[in-house]
This record gives C-alpha cells, structure tokens and sequence, in this order.
C-alpha cells in the first residue's frame, strides 16, 4: 500500500531532486536515531513527500549538509538536518509500516519476518508518538472491519485510508492545520488506497482476497478486461480525486518555493495513475529511483 507517491522525474528541477534526496537521507538517519538502526528499512519516499510538504506548511525551513552513511561511506550526500518534525515523521514511517505488515500477515500470512524486525523499533515510535499510533491503528482497525464485510463500495472502501492521513495531517500541521489541508490528506489517503487495489487487481481476484475493484466489478475476469469494460468508471473514479488534490493544493498557505510538492502532486500523481490504469506498461513500470 505504500511506495506509489513519487515525482515526475522529467519535469523535476534539479534543485528539487537534491532536497528530495536531501529529505529521504534525513529521515533515514533521523529514523536510526530515534527508533534504531533496523526501523531504517522501512523508510518509503512516501513520507519523505510528507516531510516535504509539511515543512513548508509549517514554516520550518530545511537545513542541508554534507555527510557520510553506512551506504555512501565514500562520497558526501546532501543530507537534511534533523529538527523535531522529521523525527515525528520518521516515528510516523516506523508506525505506518508496523500496521502494514500486520496487515500483510492477516490476509496473506506472510511478513512476519520483518514484522519481527522491526518490533523494537515499532514499540521505540509508539513511545514517542503515541496520538499517531492510535491514529494509524483505529483507522486500520476500521478498514480491516470494512473489508470483513466484503463489501463493494469503492468510496467507503478507501474512506478509512483517507481518514488517516486527514488525521495524520491535522495531528503533525497543529495550529497551523486547515480545512484545505485535511482534505488534502484525505483525498490523498484514498488515492493511496485505491492505486494500490488497482495494481493488485489480478493477484487479490485469483487468491479471492478482498479488493473494491474485484467485487464492484465481478464481471471482469482480470484487470484488462476490467480497462476494457470499465475505463470510464476508472477515469471518473480517480479524476475526482486527483482534481480535487489539486484544488486543495491551489489554496495552501505556503511558507517556501513548492515546486517540489506541485511536481509530486500535479504530476507524479497522475503520471503513476495512467501507469496503473494501463495494464501492458505497469507490467513493465519501474520504480522511482532519484
């Protein structure tokens, strides 16, 4: 469910494919730092998007400088200073992963191992970052409900999601938070949730596992012919809430340049939706590698 936010490489300034770096380097550390070394392994440029946007909203400017890692011992990489928003964000990776794998292993019985893996540093970030777990954990909760219930609503399928990241939002925003800025993450959430559904589409309807797609739309017996059928719906479904994404966008109240979070955002977004949507290019899709 995670790993589809990501910028549009080609339409990418390289200043901003050199804080986007600088951020991911930054979370990493700050995740060794605050949670132990094996919560490093489930850092996802995801929540580097988050740390992104959220510290432009709240008016935290980013500081970077040149540093060693375990990985790139030999070159210095441009890495973000560690403040306390990034140390949230990086309790937040940690926590959201935790769940995930959970998940993971309730329907399909698999992940323990890393579940294992990450245990310690899961119970450092709960610790420190309590209200968010409660977060991630009651709307997985519900969404785990909701998915018992094998029901066929796209929308009520993914409202779960997008409570989460509204709440996750308004949590890290504070005081600087706003109605625009929830619906935000709302409609983000939600776009998470179903990209993912789409793109396992195949896999959940031959292992009978319980997908928004597979049951709104049993008369498809894979995902091409869902395209085939369905491209309309599809292109409704998920237009609505790339515009709306965007809409919000639009109203934030800034503080820095975001030509970072547009690229992702009015870009990226969309990008990795026609990839998913097109069954003979996501087979052959590559991951974002900056």
């Amino acid at each position: 469910m995670f790993g589809y936010i990501g910028p549009d490489l080609p339409n990418l300034y390289i200043k901003d494919s050199v804080l986007y770096k600088a951020l991911y380097c930054g979370l990493c550390k700050s995740i060794g730092g605050k949670c132990g070394q094996c919560g490093r392994f489930t850092l996802t440029y995801d929540l580097t998007f988050l740390s992104a946007l959220y510290h432009n909203l709240l008016d935290m400017d980013v500081e970077i400088k040149e540093e060693r890692c375990v990985l790139h011992w030999i070159t210095r990489r441009p890495v973000a200073k560690n403040d306390a928003l990034t140390e949230r964000i990086g309790c937040l990776n940690v926590i959201m992963a935790h769940y995930k794998l959970d998940d993971d292993v309730a329907d399909e019985g698999k992940g323990r191992g890393k579940r294992a893996l990450i245990s310690k540093a899961y119970k450092r970030a709960k610790a420190a970052e309590g209200k968010l777990d409660e977060i991630v954990r009651r709307n997985y909760a519900a969404l785990t409900d909701y998915e018992k219930k094998n029901g066929d609503s796209i929308d009520i399928a993914a409202d779960s999601f997008g409570n989460m990241i509204r709440e996750i939002s308004a949590e890290l925003l504070g005081a600087k938070s706003t109605p625009e800025a929830e619906n935000l993450g709302y409609n983000l959430g939600k776009w998470i949730y179903l990209i993912d559904a789409l793109d396992d589409f195949d896999k959940d309807k031959a292992k009978k596992r319980f997908n928004p797609f597979v049951n709104a739309y049993p008369d498809a017996a894979d995902k091409k012919e869902l395209f085939k059928k369905h491209e309309k719906d599809l292109e409704y479904a998920f237009g609505t809430i790339l515009e709306t994404i965007a809409d919000c966008c639009k109203q934030l109240d800034y503080s820095f340049n975001h030509d970072l979070t547009d690229n992702i955002l009015f870009r990226g977004l969309g990008a990795r939706t026609k990839l998913i949507m097109d069954p003979d290019k996501a087979k052959k899709r590559r991951i974002y590698k900056l």
